[in-house]
């Protein structure tokens, strides 16, 4: 497990997962594999908006290699609209 801290914001990662926490509350975190599947995204509903999303997204290109992420079945509306946004998808 590897922690930075990015003023306020601490980043945990260990195996395919990766969060965004600050010392009260988890922000965000994604749990992914080394294929660059996206099998499970969460951001806290009172810091959404802020970017945390697509940061987490790109936190995983950079461990992976891999620039085309892919959400695994079944996608939220919600992140379907995020992958649409990050132009990882298709759909």
């Amino acid at each position: 497990m590897h922690t930075k801290q990015n003023s306020e914001l601490d980043i945990v990662r260990s195996d395919g997962v990766i969060t965004y926490r600050n010392p009260n509350v988890v922000l965000g975190f994604v749990r992914y594999t080394c294929e660059g599947e996206i099998e499970y995204i969460f951001v806290n509903p009172l810091y959404r908006r802020k970017g945390i999303a697509t940061s987490l997204l790109d936190e995983v290109r950079t461990q992976t290699g891999i620039s085309k992420l892919v959400p695994q079945e079944p996608i939220s509306p919600l992140g379907r609209l995020l992958f649409r946004l990050q132009g990882d998808t298709q759909q």
